[in-house]
C-alpha cells in the first residue's frame, strides 16, 4: 500500500500546495482520502481522474471537502466525453444536502457512513472513529488485504478513543495544527504534544504530522514531536510518498 500526499496544508492552500487530500493506491487501485482546496488539479500529477472512484471525505469543512463539486463535474462529463464508463462512489457522513448534491449530478453516487461503518473497496477495507471537532469529523483506518494498516485522523482534537483506534498502525497520518503550549482543543485541533501523545499511546510505527500551520517553524513541530521519543516522525510534504 502506498500513500501520497497531494496535499496538507490547514485551512486554505499555499502556492501551488492543496489542503488535505491523501491517495492510498495498491495493485492499480486507488482511494482518496479528502478534497479540500487544490487536491482536484493536483491529484492528477498522480492518477488520471478518470481512473478514481472511490473519495472518502473526513468532513464538510471547506479544507477538506470543498474540491468536491470538481470530482462531480470531472466525473460528469469524463463519462459524456466516453473517458469512463464507472461512476465516482463518494463516501461521507450523512448529510442530506451533500447528497442531494451528489445524486443531481450525473454519474456519482453518494454512499453514507457512521462510526460503525465498514467499507470494503479493492483490497481496502476502511472503518472509522467519530472525532471531537466543531462539525461531525472522523478519522479514518485503512487495512489492506495483507494486514497493513494506515490511519488518518482528519481534524479532532486529542482523545483516548483516538489512541485506540490508531493502535499499532503501521503509518499514523496525524493532524498537527498548532505549536507546544498552544490551545488547540479549543478549535477541535491537536498540538504537536498531543500529537506526540497520540503517537506515542498508538504505538504507530511511523507518524506524519500533517495538517500544518500558515506560521512559524514548522520544524519546530517536528522536534517537539521527536523530543518526546517518538524516532519515525515526519513532516508532511506535498508529493511525498508514503510505503505503508
Amino acid at each position: 500500500m502506498k500513500c501520497t500526499i497531494v496535499g496538507m496544508w490547514g485551512g486554505f492552500p499555499k502556492k501551488n500546495e492543496p489542503t488535505s487530500g491523501y491517495l492510498v493506491e495498491k495493485d492499480g487501485f486507488a482511494i482518496l482520502l479528502d478534497a479540500g482546496s487544490g487536491v482536484a488539479a493536483n491529484v492528477q500529477n498522480y492518477i488520471e481522474l478518470n481512473e478514481l472512484h472511490h473519495l472518502f471525505i473526513s468532513h464538510y469543512h471547506y479544507d477538506h471537502s470543498v474540491d468536491l463539486g470538481a470530482f462531480m463535474f470531472g466525473r460528469m462529463i469524463g463519462t459524456y466525453i466516453g473517458g469512463t464508463k464507472k461512476h465516482l462512489n463518494i463516501y461521507g457522513p450523512a448529510d442530506g444536502d451533500v447528497a442531494g448534491q451528489v445524486e443531481k449530478t450525473d454519474f456519482n453516487t453518494f454512499h453514507p457512513y457512521n462510526k460503525d461503518s465498514e467499507i470494503k473497496v479493492g483490497p481496502f477495507t476502511v472503518t472509522f472513529h467519530k472525532n471531537t471537532h466543531p462539525v461531525e469529523t472522523y478519522a479514518m483506518k485503512i487495512t489492506d488485504d495483507e494486514g497493513q494498516v494506515l490511519v488518518y485522523t482528519a481534524d479532532s482534537s486529542y482523545e483516548d478513543s483516538l489512541t485506540r483506534f490508531a493502535q499499532n498502525a503501521d503509518v499514523l497520518i496525524t493532524e498537527c495544527s498548532h505549536y507546544e503550549g498552544e490551545d488547540a482543543e479549543r478549535l477541535g485541533h491537536m498540538n504537536a504534544e498531543e500529537a506526540a501523545l497520540l503517537a506515542d499511546k498508538s504505538g504507530a510505527k511511523k507518524v506524519v504530522l500533517s495538517h500544518l500551520p500558515h506560521y512559524g517553524n514548522l520544524q519546530e513541530l517536528l522536534q517537539t514531536v521527536k523530543s518526546s521519543g517518538i524516532e519515525e516522525a515526519v513532516l508532511a510534504e506535498t508529493g511525498m510518498e508514503i510505503e505503508v
